[in-house]
C-alpha cells in the first residue's frame, strides 16, 4: 500500500467501524424513532468507506471519485451524528469529520 494513500485507508476504517458502533449503540437508545435517520447514515457512511479504502488499497483509477464522494457523505453523517448527544453519536462525529478531511485531501 502506498504511503499517499495510508492514512486515508486508515481513516476510513476507523470511520466505519465508529460507525458500525453507533448504529449498534443507536438500536439499544430507547427513542429509536428519533435516532432512525443517525442509523441509515451510519450504515451509508460505513458502506462507503470500506469501498474508499478497497478501491485506495486496489490503486485504481476511481479512487479520488470515490474518495471525494465518500468525504460528502462522512460530513452528513458527521453532521447528523452530531445532533445527538450520545458518547457513540459524538465519537462517531469525529471520526466521520477526520475521515472526511482524509478524504478531501485525497481526492485534491
Amino acid at each position: 500500500m502506498s504511503d499517499e494513500y495510508k492514512k486515508c485507508i486508515e481513516a476510513c476504517y476507523l470511520c466505519a467501524a465508529a460507525c458500525d458502533n453507533c448504529a449498534a449503540s443507536c438500536l439499544e437508545e430507547e427513542n429509536l424513532e428519533m435516532m432512525r435517520h443517525c442509523i441509515r447514515m451510519d450504515m451509508q457512511c460505513a458502506s462507503i468507506c470500506r469501498l474508499a479504502a478497497s478501491f485506495m488499497t486496489l490503486k485504481s483509477e476511481f479512487a479520488k471519485e470515490l474518495c471525494q464522494l465518500c468525504a460528502e457523505i462522512c460530513q452528513a453523517c458527521a453532521d447528523e451524528c452530531g445532533q445527538h448527544q450520545h458518547d457513540h453519536c459524538q465519537a462517531c462525529a469525529r471520526a466521520c469529520r477526520h475521515c472526511a478531511e482524509q478524504c478531501r485531501q485525497m481526492a485534491a
